[in-house]
């Protein structure tokens, strides 16, 4: 070396996701810093180098391997270690995988516009300056236009845009951060944006300053994203918001905002350091964040949290310019119905409800919705899994291909398997209609062809009536291949401890609205012991009889009504529902009136008797509402169990008889409901620790659409640690359904490797 400095040899071994993310061509920079020497192969597991150099030059190379990997490589694990002799190296190289040793490259999520680009797009002395489709190896689009594998741009919506010679040049030198980027493109040989009118014709000289003036002007704009559409306006304005509302019979679900910057994002909200990580990050979610003053906002959201997400394409940057702080960016689809995602679809189906068009001429070819998270002890809290996140996997070792689980119905999502990773698809919707089932297994059949995968085996709930169990069963007996349905709580259960890489046995809280239990009712409120081979059902709340069924879950004062019957109560000066005395009867007499221990239902019935609300128009308002109109109480209402068989059941019927002479008495609100949220967490604390002490098991993963309620995860997880229980939540898949088809590939592999036959979980 000439130096002095003693040289040594190492063996590196990177266990991960880092191929086609710019990984090679970043170790190839990161050699060159430290004066190394070796090779960098990519093997099945991830990557394999051999370098040579100063001991403490490789020390460093290591930990900025870690601290500076490209933003889409994903790095579970990098072992080293020395190998004897000097060895033969000339310089640095990139070499060719071993035959059989390459693995299937992964298909990157779309990443927000990087640092390096947004310095370059507001750069009046840079080249591609206001160009709005800017990207590097480090950001824009890939999930959303790949058509097939491999993964090169012939096989993507980039293939009609030939690179002009110097972003040809760009894209051959492994110096250059755009080096193998296969959306590259500048203004020269890249797509255009065009401003159509609200009948469909092109604004001559219109564009992104176009749709600026019109937004400025109060308009509705639908501006075309990397995954989809959405509807814009100003979000200060109240006026535009009310009108998109009208338009889009949108009257009272949140709508998500854009803000220019996290200043502009805190002039809004409380922004913790961690939330302002995670909005800055570059998947670029939507992040939920309190509001700074409760009752503020109400246009946007009438609880106390604002969904908040930043510019994640140059579009949005050049759209909101320096002088618009905040937009609506909504979901651009007709009620119940897929987001819009296609030029054309947009302009037909958005007739009268857009007043301009921003689009471009790059195809989506796969729909993604935006993500939406919260930051819950520190991390990340999934509550939908979408651009950004999707399709990186969950890492699973041992693994076998060729798994496909089909989910539920709301939120639906699908699972499928490679050798040690799961992919969980983005979110898809509820499946309630043929335009959703037609996308969904319009996706399934896009990762089957992407990770070229065909199912040997199927799971999928065990409720008859799901959309998704019907195309599990079509498909089964069209293929001749083995349908696992798997119950639905059970799958919430190995959902978490797939998250969480849990092995064994646990008891599982599994909150949520409904689910089909095994003896044929509706739970929900359950405490479970199980593992991925199966489950016993320990627990659960007392049954709620649902006058009318699912109208119930709509007209939540049914419900009010039902619980304060059944806790021996009159409904006299709680409802003042003319067909309360109809509901009534029905109760009384069990007519038209199936059960269900759904601990949203609960939620629901509180809602209802508290005076908060007495009907829904979007699923689980009546708790999101209930949630957001608890105060500061310490209180609690009185707990009562029972057993029913083998089951400990809480029994709810005292608490909702002290609940009603509360509110009769004149007490607000606020207290009765943080009242009545102390209730249930002491609830599951005795219950699951009185389960702890008869099983022996510490373990409890909480999981279910009710933990999406931040009052109860900001109490009950440390009330269950304080009893020496070890508490597991998620952070990589969504706690409520959308989550739960990872637990259904868990569920099957267990039966699957196991040689057990397909049979209801």
């Amino acid at each position: 070396m000439g130096s002095g400095v003693a040289e040594t040899r190492a063996s590196v071994k990177v266990r991960g996701i880092v191929q086609g993310v710019g990984f090679r061509p970043f170790v190839h920079r990161l050699v060159r810093r430290h004066g190394l020497r070796g090779w960098v192969r990519n093997t099945s597991e991830g990557a394999e180098l051999e370098l040579a150099g100063a001991e403490g030059e490789i020390a460093d190379f290591l930990r900025e391997l870690v601290d500076e990997a490209p933003p889409l490589a994903m790095i579970e694990s990098v072992s080293s270690e020395e190998l004897p002799g000097e060895g033969e190296y000339e310089g640095f190289r990139i070499i060719e995988s071993g035959r059989g040793d390459e693995m299937h490259t992964l298909v990157s999520p779309d990443m927000g516009i990087c640092p390096d680009c947004r310095r370059e797009l507001l750069d009046k002395s840079d080249r591609r300056y206001g160009y709005p489709f800017i990207n590097c190896t480090n950001c824009g689009p890939r999930f959303t236009i790949i058509k097939s594998v491999p993964y090169d741009r012939a096989a993507t919506s980039m293939a009609g845009f030939e690179m002009c010679p110097q972003c040809e040049s760009e894209f051959g030198d492994i110096e250059n951060r755009r080096y193998h980027a296969q959306p590259n493109c500048c203004a020269l040989c890249g797509p255009r944006v065009f401003l159509l009118d609200a009948g469909g014709k092109e604004v001559p000289g219109g564009g992104i300053e176009g749709a600026r003036r019109g937004l400025l002007e109060g308009k509705l704009v639908c501006v075309k994203g990397l995954g989809g559409m959405h509807l814009a306006c100003l979000a200060e304005d109240e006026a535009a918001c009310a009108e998109l509302r009208r338009r889009k019979q949108r009257d009272e679900r949140p709508l998500a905002v854009m803000c220019r910057d996290t200043d502009c994002a805190r002039r809004l909200c409380r922004v913790s350091p961690e939330e302002e990580r995670l909005l800055n990050s570059p998947r670029k979610p939507i992040v939920l964040l309190e509001k700074r003053y409760r009752a503020q906002l109400r246009h946007l959201s009438e609880n106390g949290c604002l969904g908040v997400m930043l510019p994640y394409t140059p579009l949005h940057v050049l759209l909101m310019g320096e002088d618009i702080d905040c937009l609506v960016m909504t979901s651009a689809n007709l009620s119940d119905t897929p987001i819009i995602y296609q030029n054309s679809e947009a302009v037909d189906k958005l007739r009268g409800i857009a007043d301009l068009f921003l689009l471009h001429d790059r195809e989506i070819v796969t729909r993604c919705d935006d993500s939406l998270y919260r930051v819950y002890a520190g991390r990340e809290y999934p509550l939908r899994r979408s651009r950004g996140y999707v399709p990186h996997p969950v890492t699973v070792p041992g693994l076998p291909e060729g798994l496909l689980a089909c989910g539920a119905e709301q939120k639906a999502s699908f699972c499928i398997s490679k050798p040690g990773h799961a992919f969980p698809s983005q979110h898809i919707g509820d499946l309630k209609n043929a335009e959703t089932l037609a996308a969904y297994e319009g996706q399934i059949g896009h990762f089957e062809e992407l990770f070229e995968v065909r199912p040997r085996a199927l799971a999928c709930d065990m409720h008859p009536d799901y959309l998704s169990t019907a195309y599990a069963e079509r498909r089964a007996e069209a293929e001749g291949i083995p349908l696992l349905r798997v119950q639905h709580h059970h799958a919430h259960l190995a959902s978490c401890m797939a998250d969480n890489g849990l092995e064994g046995e646990v008891l599982g809280l599994i909150w949520d609205g409904t689910g089909l239990g095994t003896d044929g009712t509706s739970w929900g409120g359950e405490l479970l012991r199980g593992s991925y081979t199966g489950f016993e059902r320990l627990g659960t709340i007392r049954p709620l009889p649902l006058p009318g069924g699912d109208a119930a879950v709509r007209e939540i004062w049914r419900l009010g009504v039902s619980a304060l019957l059944e806790a021996g109560e009159s409904c006299e000066g709680l409802t003042d529902e003319p067909l309360a005395p109809l509901v009534a009867e029905m109760v009384r007499r069990r007519v038209s009136c199936p059960l269900s221990s759904g601990m949203g239902r609960l939620f629901d019935a509180a809602c209802s008797v508290l005076g908060i609300r007495q009907s829904c128009s979007y699923e689980g308002q009546g708790a999101v509402l209930l949630e957001a109109a608890a105060g500061e109480d310490g209180g609690e209402f009185d707990r009562a169990f029972y057993e029913s068989g083998a089951l400990d059941v809480f029994d709810w019927a005292p608490m909702l008889r002290q609940m009603a002479a509360a509110r009769r008495g004149g007490e607000s609100a606020r207290a009765l409901a943080a009242r009545f949220m102390n209730t249930l967490v002491s609830m599951a604390a005795e219950q699951v620790s009185r389960s702890a002490e008869r099983t022996g098991l510490r373990r409890v993963v909480l999981s279910g659409g009710v933990f999406q309620n931040m009052y109860l995860m900001e109490r009950l997880p440390e009330r269950l640690r304080s009893l020496g229980l070890e508490v597991y939540t998620h952070s990589r898949v969504s706690t409520n359904d959308e989550g739960l088809s990872l637990g259904q590939l868990r569920v099957l592999e267990a039966y699957y490797v196991s040689g057990g036959t397909a049979e209801d979980s």
